[in-house]
């Protein structure tokens, strides 16, 4: 249960799919980054634009600023998760730009990759990891039923709302109603009074 969690923390959304990271997938699978990309490279034709894609460097950016906020101070956090140096699986040129950004695998490219790379690490581990895709999906399916329930409870709400000022206005109408036939029982007679 620790690696599904561990894997967890590696599954980022990139344009609204949830991915995983070349470097994070090397790692867990106990290749090198390089190795694994070139074993990609060599079967590129099973992994079309919606099974993988290059990340650019803003969104390299925010992944990395998102790592750094959530293990700041925590290095048992990173010791746990084994998250690579960042800095280091960017190759920078001699004029300072970056020339490679990780690769970032959909649930889809994952389960692919278990037809590239065939030692029996990799087959456990991505076992383990579209076990952890597949929780993920529980946990969001869950999550939208609670967003759906509240919605529904809030809807109630503003007919309950509605209802209880229409019954409101019809209690201040009969309460008006009383009060002015109170004031006219009590109001001075005018006229003749016959006494009894």
């Amino acid at each position: 249960m620790q690696i599904i969690k561990s894997i967890q923390n590696r599954i980022y959304e990139i344009r609204g799919e949830r991915v995983m990271l070349d470097f994070d997938l090397a790692s867990l699978y106990e290749v090198e980054t390089k190795a694994l990309n070139q074993a990609v490279k060599r079967n590129i034709k099973r992994f079309p634009d919606d099974f993988m894609f290059q990340l650019t460097s803003a969104e390299f950016e925010e992944i990395r600023l998102h790592i750094d906020a959530s293990n700041q101070g925590t290095s048992s956090q990173i010791v746990m998760t084994g998250l690579p140096n960042l800095k280091s699986q960017i190759v920078t040129s001699s004029w300072g730009g970056t020339r490679k950004m990780p690769y970032a695998f959909t649930e889809q490219g994952v389960a692919m990759l278990s037809g590239v790379l065939k030692s029996d690490k990799a087959i456990n581990m991505n076992i383990a990891i579209m076990r952890a895709f597949v929780d993920v999906r529980k946990i969001l399916l869950k999550q939208s039923n609670l967003n759906e329930q509240l919605t529904e409870i809030k809807e109630r709400i503003g007919e309950h709302d509605v209802q209880l000022n229409e019954l409101y206005d019809a209690m201040e109408n009969l309460i008006d109603d009383k009060i002015a036939q109170l004031k006219w029982n009590d109001r001075q007679r005018i006229g003749f009074k016959i006494k009894e």
